[in-house]
């Protein structure tokens, strides 16, 4: 049983007393204080003991102090200066741990592997609703060693993350992400696990790493490449989602000519909305753009 001595109340509040932060509401954060949640996370990520942890929005290191029992190394990015001595604190206590202060969005990937002792291959977190979706791609995109991620974001995000096709959840970002990874578990957190209690409901997320079968066996600079070339057109047809993809490729950037060449080889109906395409077929009508000369 992974047990974090923080998520309690009791403690949280003693912590955020030690620290000067008890008064201070204008962090903005909840405070996870259910160590069932910190359980079901674990267990959903299940870390090796030779694993390096990335985690963004540690807080008060409520989760990390859980992960460090079950993982060789974890690295935080905190962006809120003022919790720098709480990190500080645990890092002086736990030879595993250390942190970033910074903007998850802007720390160097090259920073981030210089801090793990090697590229991370885990990314667990109770992210920062507001960034969380972006964090997510962004690190699937630049940490290729990263093999699942394990993240809390708010509810609509995680609809959002697994969403299927032709439901209104399903969007960009959610063809997007499916070119590198794949949803594989999911529970839901209620406001009442937090301090203070949040205002809107959490879920939590794994996400494994995968490669598409039809971008199979590309080398990683291709990969990147078509995927590049992929997220292109992904964008494009869904600028406009209530038009057909035809219109909303055609007003984003692709000549009416080369998309109706590409969809008679792809098999997709000008006709259609993005919304209804699974990232197959994105991936399947960008070849066939590449072949127009296109993209």
């Amino acid at each position: 049983m992974t047990i974090s001595p923080l998520a309690n109340p009791t403690a949280t509040r003693d912590l955020l007393e030690e620290f000067g932060l008890a008064t201070k509401h204008r962090l903005g954060q909840n405070f996870l204080i259910d160590n069932h949640v910190i359980e079901r996370i674990c267990a959903l990520a299940e870390l090796g003991a030779d694993e390096r942890v990335l985690e963004v929005g540690p807080g008060i290191g409520t989760l990390t102090l859980a992960l460090l029992q079950d993982a060789a190394r974890v690295v935080s990015i905190e962006m809120d200066s003022e919790l720098e001595p709480v990190l500080d604190a645990h890092a002086s206590e736990h030879e595993g741990f250390s942190f970033i202060m910074g903007d998850a969005l802007k720390v160097a990937p090259e920073a981030i592997v210089r801090a793990c002792g090697g590229e991370p291959t885990a990314f667990v977190a109770n992210l920062p609703y507001n960034v969380a979706a972006t964090i997510i791609l962004q690190f699937f995109q630049t940490m290729p060693a990263l093999t699942r991620a394990v993240v809390m974001v708010q509810k609509e995000v995680a609809d959002r993350i697994a969403a299927q096709p032709s439901t209104k959840a399903y969007g960009g970002y959610t063809a997007k992400l499916a070119l590198y990874g794949c949803v594989t578990g999911r529970f839901e957190v209620p406001p009442r696990c937090f301090m203070p209690a949040p205002h809107v409901d959490s879920a939590v997320v794994r996400i494994e790493r995968r490669v598409p079968a039809a971008l199979a066996g590309l080398s990683g600079d291709e990969l990147a490449a078509r995927r590049a070339s992929v997220a292109r057109v992904i964008d494009a047809a869904f600028a406009q989602r209530r038009k057909t993809i035809r219109n909303s490729m055609g007003s984003n950037g692709f000549g009416k000519e080369a998309l109706d060449a590409a969809f008679t080889v792809s098999g997709i109906a000008p006709t259609a909305r993005a919304e209804s395409l699974q990232v197959e077929d994105f991936i399947s009508l960008a070849q066939a753009l590449e072949r127009e000369g296109a993209l």
